[in-house]
């Protein structure tokens, strides 16, 4: 996915350096954001185009779906498709996150981070 830039929303240092490794193998342009917070501030400068958003929803500061609903707020990225990547499985939380815009909701245990990337190429090809 030579050239596709992705923004990687994710407070754990060990998962964030893990899948920019593995995004960045892949040819994507990875930026990192350590949290919702950190992420609205970097969006709501609108420097960046971003073909995807990951995004964890346990964070300090602000979680995963505040952040959502912020992000679909913003001119510029509320048609940017946003995968939700987190541990946390409960059918409500994946509802609410699909009803507020986001394109897929993936449990980190559940996928490899080879598979989460295969999973993004295939949604932007």
């Amino acid at each position: 996915m030579e050239g596709k830039k992705i923004l990687i929303i994710e407070d754990d240092s060990f998962l964030s350096d893990m899948y920019n490794t593995k995004f960045s193998s892949e040819g994507f342009e990875v930026t990192l954001a350590e949290d919702g917070e950190a992420a609205i501030s970097l969006l709501s400068e609108k420097k960046e185009d971003f073909d995807m958003i990951l995004l964890d929803v346990v964070m300090p500061k602000m979680n995963g779906i505040e952040t959502l609903t912020k992000i679909k707020k913003i001119e510029k990225y509320k048609d940017v498709p946003v995968i939700m990547l987190t541990n946390l499985g409960q059918k409500e939380e994946i509802d609410k996150a699909i009803s507020l815009g986001a394109k897929d909701y993936l449990v980190k245990s559940n996928y490899t981070p080879s598979e989460v990337v295969q999973k993004v190429s295939e949604m932007l090809s």
